[in-house]
C-alpha cells in the first residue's frame, strides 16, 4: 500500500493524548477538506509502496504497543484489513483515524477515532474543481457508516471546529448517528495549524465543552513541534 510516512511520536489529539505511539500514515483520501493539514496524503498523495511485512518491521522497532493508523483516509487502502490483523497479532493497541465514510467491516481496532466532516470542510471550487466539491459533499457525512463504527468499537467522535456556528452542526451530526453517544466521547478540537490561531479559538471552545459536558481536545503536536511532518 502507499505509505506517506511512519514515525514515532506522542499522540497529539483525543483521549490518548500524550501516549507514545507509532503513526502509520497511508496516502490517499476520498475527501478534499479545504483546511486539510496533510495535503501530501490527500490532495496530492505521495509516498512509497510498502508491504504489510515491511510496515510491521518499522512499527516493531519502537518501544510502544500503541499504533495509530491514519491518513489521508486509511480505510481506502486495499491491504488495510490485512495490516490491522497483523498489528493485532503483534499485540498492538490500534487506533484508526477515519472520517467515517467507509464501513469498518469487522477490521481489528481498539479505538475508532472518527472525525465526521462538517460543512466548513468543503473546499473552494476554484481550488478543488467542481467534481471534487460535489464528491466531498456527497461523501463527507454518512450516518449509517458512522453508526456501524460506533456500534462495533470503543470510539471517539472528534470534530474540527472553526467557529461557534459549527456547534449546532456537531449536535445535529451526533443526533443523526442514531446510537447513544456518551458526552465525553464527543471531542471538539480547534481548526488551525498555528499555535496563535489555536489559542484564539480554544478559550470559547473550552466554554462550549464545559456547558455541554463534551471533551476539549488540544493539538499537542502543534504546541510541541509546530506543523511539521513526522511529529
Amino acid at each position: 500500500m502507499l505509505i506517506s510516512e511512519i514515525f514515532y511520536s506522542v499522540q497529539g489529539e483525543g483521549s490518548l493524548i500524550g501516549t507514545p505511539s507509532v503513526f502509520v500514515r497511508t496516502s490517499g483520501c476520498n475527501l478534499r477538506c479545504g483546511w486539510c493539514d496533510t495535503p501530501y496524503a490527500s490532495w496530492k498523495p505521495e509516498g512509497d509502496e510498502m508491504s504489510v511485512a515491511a510496515i510491521l518491521d518499522v512499527v516493531n522497532q519502537h518501544p510502544t504497543r500503541f499504533v495509530v493508523v491514519t491518513g489521508g483516509e486509511p480505510m481506502i487502502a486495499k491491504e488495510m484489513a490485512a495490516l490491522l490483523s497483523k498489528l493485532r497479532e503483534n499485540g498492538k493497541h490500534i487506533t484508526i483515524e477515519t472520517a467515517g465514510t467507509i464501513a469498518p467491516e469487522g477490521v481489528a481496532c481498539d479505538l475508532a477515532s472518527i472525525s465526521p466532516k462538517l460543512a466548513h470542510s468543503t473546499p473552494d471550487e476554484a481550488l478543488a474543481g467542481k467534481a471534487w466539491v460535489e464528491k466531498h459533499e456527497r461523501l463527507r457525512l454518512q450516518p449509517e457508516v458512522l453508526r456501524a463504527w460506533c456500534s462495533a468499537y470503543a470510539f471517539q467522535l472528534k470534530f474540527v471546529v472553526a467557529s461557534e456556528a459549527d456547534v449546532a452542526e456537531v449536535r445535529a451530526v451526533v443526533d443523526v448517528i442514531g446510537v447513544p453517544v456518551p458526552p465525553e466521547n464527543i471531542l471538539l478540537m480547534p481548526e488551525g495549524i498555528k499555535p496563535e490561531v489555536l489559542r484564539l479559538r480554544q478559550a470559547w471552545l473550552v466554554e462550549v465543552c464545559k456547558q455541554a459536558g463534551w471533551r476539549y481536545s488540544p493539538r499537542l503536536h502543534i504546541d510541541l513541534f509546530g506543523n511539521q511532518r513526522g511529529t
